[in-house]
């Protein structure tokens, strides 16, 4: 709870007896007494006022009126796509040799002598915050697998932990755990971080976040636009990790979470580096939120070419247990994230590349191919389908299927006023940066 945000807005609504409301608020969540709640919540009031009516360039806001529930940001649909386009055009354009535009894995740029440097950074799944281990554990390996896919070796990870005020230290530790059993599984060191409060002491509860990002270095990379016309897509097997994870927790279906705990992937991976068939590979990354559906519309975008998929294949490499959960709970498996290694490659490396893999004891089969075109299909008993992403990915969790995962009558509505959001953004960096290099 952000005891400043609700009295901002209980301010903006002019609500009587604010101090008296919040302090209850504070004692439902902190164990405290009434007097220090009281305390605590006037100020959070002075400190809320004196910033309601701020001045200036950097000061001002920019508003859309469109909260990030209502565009999916984060959902890896639709909405979250939009969003992350318009992100890029933020940025805006850079030296970098693989950066926010290409919708890749990893960024990169290229270093003195002509290697590049690729860099990358994963949150924790927001619904792992009361399971600290299992966080650490599978978004350390998001990390490592987002620096394998540009076909490099990654060198190191860093952390960022934020536990908010009212959580225990050890969920700390835990998390580091969960990173560290990664890192000490694949030899790459958890080498710096940091660790601090959510909001300081103006958010109560014991919520945690953060994220893991990782380095390398490649002299060739694997990106996305270099999918082309007549590869061929193949797949390995998977079995999810913070979204299965999920799933599994609050469906009760705790057993099936021991089968996300496993480096098959950075496996394959490593497989692959060891006899350089990662020079071999078009395009390379992994099935993760927003599921294949979302990766093909990411890999067409960005190559400009359309994917086929053909639906038997890629079902059998699915973890059976993983499989039977989501489809008991008619969950979509092809919309969710299975952390399966795709990739895309010429046909004449075809059966080396999936020889390979199979030698390292990772499943893997070819599950698709290119062609000329626009956007992804699925094949499913010889009858082509559209596979393009829906609002939001998969519906997993109850909470999730309750809000749904259709598009929203006044969706074109949201985009113009997202557009509008990112035209103001651009304006407010290029006036500060026009005005500091004036100086």
């Amino acid at each position: 709870m952000d005891i400043e945000g609700y009295a901002r807005h209980a301010l903006l609504r002019g609500e009587d007896g604010i101090a008296e409301k919040l302090a209850e608020r504070i004692m439902e969540i902190k164990n405290t007494d009434r007097q220090h709640a009281i305390a605590l919540a006037k100020a959070a009031i002075e400190e809320a006022r004196a910033t309601l009516d701020v001045k200036g360039d950097v000061l001002s806001p920019i508003t859309s009126g469109v909260t990030m529930g209502q565009f999916g940001v984060g959902s890896r649909g639709t909405g979250d796509f939009y969003a992350h386009e318009k992100i890029a055009e933020v940025i805006g354009s850079t030296k970098a040799a693989v950066d926010s535009t290409h919708l890749d894995d990893s960024g990169a740029v290229q270093m003195e002598g002509g290697d590049f440097l690729i860099v990358t950074i994963d949150g924790i799944h927001s619904r792992l915050s009361d399971f600290p281990f299992l966080a650490g554990f599978h978004v350390a390996r998001a990390s490592l697998r987002d620096v394998y896919v540009m076909g490099s070796r990654p060198l190191a990870l860093l952390s960022d932990i934020h536990v908010a005020d009212d959580g225990d230290v050890a969920k700390i530790f835990d998390h580091v755990a969960g990173i560290t059993a990664v890192s000490e599984l694949t030899d790459i060191p958890l080498v710096t971080g940091s660790t601090l409060r959510i909001g300081g002491d103006m958010v109560i509860g014991d919520r945690m976040t953060g994220g893991v990002g990782a380095v390398g270095v490649a002299s060739a990379m694997t990106a996305r636009e270099r999918a082309d016309i007549g590869d061929v897509i193949l797949m390995t097997e998977g079995a999810g990790g913070g979204t299965i994870s999920t799933t599994a927790l609050y469906y009760g279906m705790h057993d099936v979470v021991d089968e996300t705990i496993n480096i098959k992937f950075l496996q394959a991976c490593e497989a692959l580096l060891e006899k350089d068939l990662d020079k071999k590979v078009h395009a390379m990354t992994d099935v993760t939120n927003g599921g294949v559906r979302g990766d093909a519309k990411e890999i067409s975008r960005t190559a400009g070419v359309k994917l086929v998929f053909e639906e038997e294949n890629m079902r059998g490499l699915v973890n059976p247990r993983v499989l039977g959960m989501l489809e008991s709970l008619n969950i979509d498996y092809l919309g969710v994230s299975l952390d399966s290694l795709l990739l895309i490659v010429p046909p004449e490396h075809e059966q080396e590349i999936l020889e390979t893999v199979q030698n390292a004891g990772v499943d893997i089969a070819t599950v698709g191919y290119v062609e000329k075109g626009q956007g992804a299909e699925l094949v499913i008993d010889g009858q082509r389908r559209d596979f393009t992403p829906r609002f939001r990915e998969s519906a997993y969790t109850p909470i999730k299927k309750m809000v749904g995962d259709t598009t929203p009558d006044d969706f074109e509505a949201m985009c113009k006023a997202i557009d509008r959001a990112a035209e103001e953004a651009i304006s407010k960096k290029r006036h500060i940066v026009e005005m500091l290099g004036k100086q």
